[in-house]
């Protein structure tokens, strides 16, 4: 009995220290640490949480103190990041503990706030002298840069200095006038002469929505969009061009095809002398007739630097439309078809898509494609 009492006391201590150095072993001490305080506020008396939390918080109190000392030696600009990081898990830790009364009991954790309300004050300084380099440099690369850098400043220590007002100017001083011009086309097609019923609709309308949708986005672009018209109604100076160029569009006539399927089906024809059902296999023929075409179009964007003549960007989307329809007739017995069949044989039958309509589905497609470019070109 003696033997059994031993044997049982030996295998809770290894079941607590097993325990315990499941919260030691963890990659992410910062997490192993708040997951023993969580559950020591529900069970203080857990042995595993009591025996690592102490463990734990000198683990990550020499970890990140270590860390911040090696970047405060360093002269790059992104170590006030990090340490305010560091700074952030060691508060963290702090602030759990002290608001754990079992937690607490076990150790005395110390506050870092003041060090990081300095460190803030201090990266604060330094982002806002890394912004003013940038602020009376002229050029939108450099507006852009005292703008994200002033921003920051005004993000650690809201109200610094004249951050704020001067991160507004770096953005005004950024915003570029764009006109949007509207589509030319240069394929075989337009210049063939044929059918270019709603020419002029598709291709202002697509100029049109570019202006519109980029306009709605806000202050997500340093940028001002126009048409053409609009820069020349009120007289606005554009400093970016932004030209869609139509090519290589090809919309062929439509490739008629025939082809039979033939199809069965098992029906009852009758019953037998028991009055069981009797089951005999009609057979069909449809005759199909199909009718398609892929349409393909190439649009060529380019958005033009006004007073250097040098290209923002050049990109050439292409994209394709494939149009088709079926009609259907049969031979045989009518009992085979399924109900699909019957939708080829008693669907209506729609002429061809004009080409205002094909160049239409194209745009669809191109759009957005167009649309993404010219908005990371002129990004902020």
């Amino acid at each position: 009995m003696r033997t059994l009492i031993q044997t049982l006391l030996i295998a809770l201590v290894l079941i607590s220290c097993a325990g315990s150095k499941n919260y030691l072993e963890r990659s992410n001490s910062d997490k192993a640490l708040q997951d023993a305080v969580k559950k020591l506020n529900k069970d203080a008396s857990d042995e595993n949480a009591v025996q690592a939390l102490p463990l734990l918080y000198k683990t990550i109190s020499d970890n990140h103190l270590e860390k911040i000392n090696a970047l405060a030696s360093t002269n790059d600009l992104s170590k006030w990041d990090k340490m305010i990081s560091e700074y952030e898990y060691l508060q963290d830790a702090y602030d759990a503990i002290m608001n754990s009364d079992a937690a607490f009991k076990l150790v005395t954790p110390q506050s870092y706030q003041t060090n990081l309300l300095e460190t803030k004050a201090a990266a604060a300084e330094a982002y806002y002298n890394y912004a003013t380099e940038f602020y009376v440099k002229a050029g939108r690369d450099n507006a852009k840069k005292a703008y994200l850098n002033f921003k920051k400043a005004d993000g650690y220590v809201p109200g610094f200095k004249d951050a704020s007002v001067n991160m507004n100017q770096a953005y005004q001083n950024a915003i570029v006038n764009v006109v949007v011009n509207p589509v030319q086309d240069n394929s075989y097609f337009f210049n063939s002469g044929w059918g270019n019923t709603g020419y002029n609709y598709s291709n202002e309308y697509f100029q049109q929505n570019l202006v519109r949708d980029l306009s709605n986005n806000g202050n997500r672009y340093a940028a001002k969009f126009y048409t053409d018209w609009e820069a020349r109604r009120d007289n606005i100076r554009p400093d970016w061009v932004v030209d869609l160029t139509l090519r290589n569009m090809d919309i062929p006539y439509p490739v008629t095809n025939y082809y039979t399927r033939n199809v069965n089906n098992r029906v009852q024809s009758g019953t037998d002398t028991s009055g069981n059902p009797v089951y005999t296999t009609v057979y069909a023929t449809l005759n199909i007739t199909r009718q398609s075409f892929t349409a393909r179009a190439n649009m060529e964007l380019t958005v033009k630097d006004i007073s250097t003549g040098k290209n923002i960007t050049y990109r050439s989307f292409r994209d394709d439309y494939r149009w088709e329809q079926e009609r259907g007739s049969y031979t045989g017995d009518s009992r085979a078809l399924s109900a699909r069949d019957w939708q080829l044989i008693n669907g209506n039958n729609y002429p061809a898509p004009r080409k205002e309509e094909v160049l239409n589905e194209l745009y669809r497609k191109i759009y957005p494609q167009v649309k993404n470019e010219i908005g990371y070109a002129a990004d902020w």
